[in-house]
């Protein structure tokens, strides 16, 4: 929420929570970013999780 309408790239958010190197090839940030929509998103509108295609994920309200 501190990057609220900041697109943070999976490394970005990888290095925030693991704090290590991690694989970019690796689908792990995209695996919990679902859990996160399914808990967040699923029954609400607006959406607050927004994919940025080639750059990561967004919180915002459209």
């Amino acid at each position: 929420m501190r990057d609220f309408e900041r697109v943070l790239t999976r490394t970005m958010i990888a290095d925030h929570v693991w704090d290590y190197d991690f694989d970019p090839m690796t689908n792990v940030i995209d695996v919990y970013v679902t859990y996160l929509r399914n808990k967040i998103d699923t029954c609400h509108e607006p959406k607050l999780i927004h994919t940025v295609r080639g750059a990561g994920y967004v919180l915002k309200v459209e």
